[in-house]
């Protein structure tokens, strides 16, 4: 997945076969970031600045990959779904500003809304909003997993559970109220 940033091109990459501390691995990392214990890490993504490996994130949870909704650029920050988790990290000076666990499974990808400045998560379990500074401002669960659809609409969040049901959570609240 590529990302234009203000800082340069952002490169994310699956590394499931990185060792943190190797000198084996086929990137180098300055930056390297371990949410979990060895033995408890499902997922390990690259992050790669103008081509170059910047920092790799590793978490546990349900494993993800890389796709169109695993990162989303911030002025000069990247929010990276990892895992269970959203890792969001400076891009210039390079470093970790925060990291959450968003979700007990897995965190299917990471939104952000520049009307309603939200950074919303879609986990398996949960949706929630996240503050700038890493905060869970509300999270959200339904009767199943939201598996089969995720939008995010002018009002509020739409998201579809395995059994079909609709969701709505409004931006400020979470609640169908606010929606």
């Amino acid at each position: 997945m590529r990302i234009a940033s203000p800082v340069g091109a952002i490169e994310l990459v699956n590394e499931p076969t990185y060792t943190f501390g190797s000198s084996d691995n086929v990137r180098r990392y300055p930056l390297e970031r371990a949410l979990a214990d060895r033995s408890l890490r499902s997922s390990t993504h690259g992050v790669l600045l103008d081509g170059e490996p910047a920092a790799v994130v590793s978490s546990s949870g349900g494993a993800s990959t890389i796709h169109e909704h695993s990162g989303v650029v911030e002025g000069g920050s990247l929010d990276l779904s990892v895992g269970d988790s959203v890792v969001c990290m400076n891009l210039r000076p390079l470093e970790i500003k925060w990291s959450v666990q968003v979700d007990a499974a897995t965190c299917f990808g990471i939104y952000f809304d520049a009307r309603h400045h939200a950074l919303i998560s879609h986990g398996e379990l949960e949706i929630a909003r996240l503050s700038p500074d890493g905060a869970i401002l509300w999270s959200r669960s339904g009767a199943d997993i939201f598996s089969e659809g995720f939008s995010m609409l002018t009002d509020h969040v739409e998201a579809i559970d395995f059994n079909g049901q609709t969701y709505w959570f409004g931006y400020e609240t979470g609640l169908p109220s606010d929606a």
